[in-house]
């Protein structure tokens, strides 16, 4: 009877022990998932930063495709002050050169007057 006791006694803590090492391995299989969830965010994480160091790369390209057109539109403005500027010039000189013949020819009636007075200066005198 005592060696059955016994037994039961062994058996019991036997299988107390089994459950022990079931609840650890249990334990285990937690912390292993937890570690691989842990792993999996710190991947995700990782993705999400590539995703923001790429679209903000992809904003500076914009924004220098932005800043050459604006470079662009300006030079063209430049261009296009400095053609009207040229023009104004030109019509500056051609009214110039107007008044200088202008006054050619004024100065050539004067001249042609002067001859006929001393023209009929000479016939009367």
């Amino acid at each position: 009877r005592a060696r059955k006791r016994n037994r039961e006694r062994e058996g019991g803590r036997e299988s107390e022990k089994e459950r022990e090492r079931e609840r650890e391995r249990e334990r285990e299989g937690e912390k292993e998932r937890e570690r691989a969830r842990k792993s999996e965010r710190k991947r995700e994480r990782e993705r999400e930063s590539e995703k923001d160091r790429e679209r903000a790369k992809e904003r500076e390209r914009e924004s220098e495709k932005e800043r050459k057109k604006a470079r662009k539109t300006e030079r063209e403005r430049e261009r296009a002050r400095e053609s009207e500027k040229d023009r104004e010039r030109a019509r500056k000189r051609e009214r110039e050169s107007e008044r200088e013949r202008e006054s050619e020819r004024e100065r050539a009636k004067e001249s042609e007057k002067d001859r006929e007075r001393a023209r009929k200066r000479d016939a009367d005198g």
